[in-house]
């Protein structure tokens, strides 16, 4: 039903659990990759900035315009705005003519150029001369120079041109966020305010764009650096295995595969695989005996992964465990009352699981389901596994959609736990949960493709540094 209400478009509710208020660049660098995931291109997201841009300069009645535009995509709202200004309005552009620059704002300036409105480059200080007197003489300045994209102090010829732009005194709109040092009147944001006190711009982005997980998520994972050493991907603790000996070594897979550096696997039962450390338990089940070593084990480790091919003798030991673990995911046969706490927690149930730990059973509405683990989620992120999956931290909602049917075969939330676990190091709970979802369910499908039927769980993991890094070593 879930799947067929996305296909046709009923989904009822989606709107409920868009996010307010204030978002960050990398937040909205993730929301506009979505959205041409969806087929929103960015050229229809400038064209809908530039212009909303104009209407806002035009309602300030100036007689004459002045467009600071800098080279990247904030440029090129200015420039957008720039045309649909100069049909009335006497306008002229000053634009940052440095390589590298955008391709978008080179295509709008070539645009700008059959409006028979006069455009200005500037490569250095030099260059600016002219400018003071076009900005006293100017009723209003757009602020188009650096966006969300920029960072840190402006270097020359910027530099310069803010401060002729200030001294002045003529009033600023800055487009989307001001640049950094210019004194902006009014700022108007796409989409969303990036700092407080912004009027904001509907530039029509989908809805799914910012409610469903899509490929901006994995942005928010920042690349090592080259100067990273042993242990800076991530140490991670997996606590499972006895009555059911490969979950464990499959989530420990995942978790190598996300970037963890050290992954150990502390479980009664072995399996030879070498890049895996394991901790030997004694006995067939993990017992209490072996508490003082797994607190030990969980107070050197940056993640603790608890509940993988367990069983349900062991669940006092979770419990036991789980306040000396700085961030964990509990998954599976952890997912017991009463429910084990961490510092910082993950819980990943599917259905049954879910109602196991809450009580509740889940309505077969999407919305109906967000609503219901948005309120179970209040002192942590819960990661709920089905046809869609549901995240939530208490406070946001968001879906995923990626997977296929293939993926109910035992293993894949092994997977799925480990991949959390390890981007969990990292990121905060929900993005972890977040981004985690949105790749298992990726791999899934590329070993679909491949597989067709009879889809391993071991084939999600080879997949997994594809979606995640840009690269896969997929067998064959």
């Amino acid at each position: 039903m879930q799947r067929e209400e996305l296909m046709t478009g009923r989904i009822k509710g989606l709107y409920e659990f868009l996010e307010t208020g204030i978002i960050s660049p990398a937040g909205m660098k993730a929301v506009e990759m979505n959205a041409i995931a969806l087929g929103y291109s960015a050229d229809q997201m400038m064209e809908s900035a530039g212009r909303a841009l104009a209407d806002f300069a035009r309602e300030k009645s100036p007689g004459k315009v002045v467009v600071l535009c800098g080279k990247g995509n904030n440029g090129s709202d200015g420039m957008v705005a720039a045309r649909y200004l100069a049909r009335d309005i006497d306008v002229e552009t000053w634009y940052l003519d440095q390589q590298p620059g955008s391709t978008a704002c080179e295509r709008q300036r070539r645009l700008l150029g059959y409006c028979n409105t006069p455009i200005f480059r500037f490569r250095c200080r030099n260059d600016l001369d002219r400018l003071p007197h076009c900005l006293r003489d100017s009723d209003l300045i757009i602020d188009a120079l650096l966006g969300t994209g920029g960072g840190g102090q402006p270097r020359e010829p910027l530099d310069t041109c803010i401060a002729m732009a200030n001294e002045s005194c003529t009033p600023i709109i800055s487009a989307d966020l001001p640049t950094p040092g210019i004194q902006a009147k009014w700022i108007l944001a796409f989409h969303r305010p990036k700092i407080h006190g912004s009027d904001v711009a509907d530039i029509g982005i989908p809805v799914e764009a910012e409610v469903f997980t899509g490929p901006g998520e994995v942005t928010r994972l920042s690349r090592r650096g080259p100067q990273a050493h042993k242990g800076d991907g991530g140490r991670v603790l997996i606590i499972g295995g006895g009555p059911y000996q490969g979950a464990p070594y499959l989530a420990g897979l995942g978790a190598l595969r996300a970037g963890a550096d050290i992954v150990r696997i502390a479980s009664p039962v072995f399996e030879p695989i070498p890049d895996l450390i394991y901790e030997r338990l004694t006995g067939a089940v993990i017992n209490r005996d072996h508490i003082p070593r797994l607190i030990e084990l969980a107070s050197q480790s940056d993640v603790v992964v608890c509940g993988n091919g367990l069983g349900d003798a062991s669940h006092d030991v979770v419990c036991a465990v789980a306040p000396y673990c700085k961030k964990a995911v509990f998954d599976a046969d952890a997912l017991r009352l009463p429910l084990p706490v961490a510092e910082e927690t993950i819980y990943t149930p599917h259905a049954a699981e879910f109602t196991r730990i809450t009580g509740t059973t889940l309505p077969s509405d999407l919305a109906g389901r967000g609503h219901i683990v948005k309120s179970a989620a209040a002192v942590s992120t819960i990661l709920l596994k089905g046809a869609i999956d549901v995240i939530s931290d208490g406070t946001r909602v968001k879906f995923n959609r990626t997977g296929t049917p293939a993926m109910t075969v035992g293993g894949t939330g092994d997977v799925l736990a480990g991949v959390t676990a390890a981007l969990f190091c990292h990121l905060p709970g929900f993005d972890a949960a977040t981004v985690a979802a949105y790749v298992n369910g990726m791999a899934g499908m590329a070993a679909e493709e491949v597989t067709g039927g009879g889809l391993l769980a071991s084939d999600l993991v080879n997949y997994i540094p594809r979606e995640l890094f840009g690269k896969g070593v997929p067998n064959g």
